[in-house]
């Protein structure tokens, strides 16, 4: 026996302005509960994403109306939630302590007239105390850390900013084909290497976009699935890596993830191998999380991230899929929802023009905080052991 998606609810995600992100995410509970046949008082438990910015809190299940609830938190592992969300909810279906569970994901940082580049800025008193000292360092942003981690690697292993440009060309080429992506214009390697620095070694096509909107799944056991009306999504494995490091002298800062040990516990409880897996659904917060997720999930060695990306095995026609609806560098940016949501999409087998030729095994990955926080499914349109 084994858990499965049953419901996708996706708002409408991008510039999407007027709506609160509570009524965003009880819009998208109320399409996945309807995308599986089934009404909200169906549902007996609620898992909401703590999210960026004004996030909606446990409140949710009052907006929802939903009563005599099982199992009701709101959870926050940064990028890596999602994950989180599912095995939880996978495994209170398993348990029995509850048997229908959404998990939601929703945001609104975006406001009209305003650049996207200041949605998520921190405020000045963050940076009093112990946070001065980085700030005084120039390390005033996500990008900052991000930039830094990516030049160690570059350093170590000497990855190159072209080969970081392989990804977001191959990402794009994967947006082009999706409807719902917010940039979908092809871009070359030039583009990205001309695009503007964000935080060296970083440039604009290195970085995640800025959405707004909502994404929730619903999750029940794999017997129960069988009756609803979408082609269920099981979920095979499951696992969490948070490896702590603070960026400390003796650190494998910028090295390596939480991939390692998330994919590792993920594929062993699936019974799958990296050579099994044919599509990847990677959180790409940046290009280079993308890369170096690869190689700790190995799918290739260590300080060969760059390579593989530049062979074009990522893009359409490529050996390994991935990110495949545009990701968060081109298509939309909902944390670990992203990922998440084109599992789904492939897995039914709904991608269209960017349909992968093989869905059987989906690695979807989830990265939190400054590469502190992973999580890793293992999802597939067939029931674990057929």
């Amino acid at each position: 026996m084994n858990a499965a998606i049953v419901g996708l609810g996706m708002t409408e995600l991008g510039k999407v302005y007027g709506r609160s992100p509570r009524r965003l995410a009880a819009d998208a509970v109320r399409l996945a509960v309807a995308d599986a046949g089934l009404t909200p008082g169906d549902l007996d438990g609620l898992l909401v994403s703590h999210g960026m910015s004004g996030s909606p809190g446990i409140e949710l299940a009052e907006t929802l109306g939903l009563r005599d609830l099982r199992l009701l938190a709101q959870l926050n592992s940064f990028g890596a939630t999602a994950g989180a969300m599912v095995s939880h909810a996978a495994m209170s279906v398993l348990s029995g302590s509850a048997s229908t569970v959404a998990c939601v994901f929703a945001d609104a940082p975006l406001k009209p007239k305003q650049p996207a580049g200041s949605a998520y800025n921190r405020e000045a008193r963050e940076w009093y105390g112990f946070g001065g000292m980085t700030a005084a360092l120039g390390l005033r942003s996500v990008n900052s850390y991000y930039a830094l981690a990516a030049q160690r690697h570059m350093a170590r292993y000497g990855t190159t900013s072209e080969q970081l440009g392989a990804i977001a060309v191959s990402t794009r080429d994967w947006a082009a084909r999706n409807p719902l992506a917010q940039m979908r214009d092809p871009i070359t390697l030039d583009d990205h290497q001309n695009s503007r620095w964000v935080s060296e070694p970083l440039h604009l096509l290195d970085c995640c976009l800025v959405s707004n909107g909502a994404v929730a799944v619903i999750v029940t056991s794999a017997d129960r699935a069988r009756d609803l009306a979408r082609p269920p999504v099981h979920v095979w494995g499951w696992g969490q890596g948070h490896p702590g490091h603070r960026k400390e002298r003796g650190s494998d800062f910028g090295l390596t993830t939480g991939a390692a040990a998330s994919g590792a516990a993920a594929m062993k409880m699936a019974g799958v191998t990296v050579s099994d897996v044919d599509v990847c659904e990677l959180y790409d917060c940046y290009t280079y999380t993308v890369l170096v997720s690869l190689e700790d999930y190995g799918f290739c060695a260590k300080g060969e991230g760059g390579a593989f990306a530049a062979s074009g095995a990522l893009g359409p026609g490529g050996s390994l899929p991935t990110n495949t609806g545009g990701g968060q560098l081109s298509a939309y940016y909902m944390w670990g929802m992203t990922p998440l949501s084109e599992a789904v999409i492939q897995a039914r087998g709904d991608g269209g023009e960017r349909q992968a030729p093989s869905t059987d095994v989906i690695l979807v990955s989830g990265n939190g905080g400054i590469l502190d926080h992973h999580s890793t499914l293992i999802v597939s349109p067939h029931a674990k052991g057929t």
